[in-house]
Formats: structure tokens, C-alpha cells, sequence
């Protein structure tokens, strides 16, 4: 009866940590502290000029300079609610439910979000 309780809770803890670090939808993504991350476990964010759906990113040019988009590889495919988007400079980018995703160049290691609520039109991505 001990080592049953035992392999229980063994099983609970891996099944929740592996939720805790689970992509979306198979995205290249996953959600930390409420918040979407890359694989480089750097914050992202949207962008609230941005509209949900239009497959457009607006932020260009300097914008994208301080505001780096999640860049999709050639060949990822969308996926749930995952979806590649082409830019305008003909570069593939990663949205999430019809958002564009971006790192904010100010954040200098996994975990920081000074980005947050930058001009009041920069948000944590979140899922």
C-alpha cells in the first residue's frame, strides 16, 4: 500500500510538471509564470496596434529593431491556435490567437517583462 501512495504521487508530480512546461498546440511557445515565453525562455508580447486576425504585423522598421518578432522558421506550419504569418519585409512571424508575438530588446535574461505596458500599447502575450 506505501509504495502504491508513492507511485501515485510520483505520478501526479511528473504529470503536473510536465503541464507547467507544455507548448501549445505545438507552438514554439510555452507559458511560464502566466505568461508566454520563447524558446529562449524570453518573455513575448503583443502589440495592441496589431489587429487579431488580420495576419499583418504593423510594428516595422525601427519598431521591429526595439521590438524583435518571434520568427518562424521556413516550413513551420500553423497549427491551433498558432498561426505563421508573413511579414512585410517577407519574413515569417508567429502569432497566437491572431496576435503577432515579439521579444522587447530592453529584457536582458529569461524572466524579465520590463516591456510590459511600454506607451501603453505593449502587453504580456499570455495564453
Amino acid at each position: 500500500m506505501r509504495n502504491g501512495r508513492w507511485a501515485t504521487v510520483a505520478a501526479l508530480l511528473l504529470g503536473t510538471s510536465a503541464c507547467m512546461s507544455m507548448s501549445y498546440g505545438g507552438g514554439p511557445a510555452k507559458t511560464v509564470d502566466g505568461a508566454l515565453v520563447g524558446q529562449n525562455g524570453m518573455t513575448l508580447y503583443t502589440f495592441d496596434r496589431d489587429g487579431a486576425g488580420t495576419g499583418k504585423s504593423v510594428c516595422n522598421g525601427p519598431c521591429a529593431t526595439n521590438w524583435p518578432p518571434l520568427q518562424a522558421a521556413a516550413g513551420d506550419k500553423s497549427s491551433g491556435d498558432w498561426t505563421v504569418i508573413t511579414r512585410d519585409d517577407g519574413s515569417a512571424q508567429w502569432a497566437y490567437k491572431g496576435k503577432p508575438l515579439y521579444y522587447w530588446a530592453k529584457d536582458a535574461k529569461p524572466g524579465d517583462r520590463t516591456g510590459d505596458g511600454v506607451n501603453n500599447v505593449w502587453r504580456l502575450a499570455r495564453p
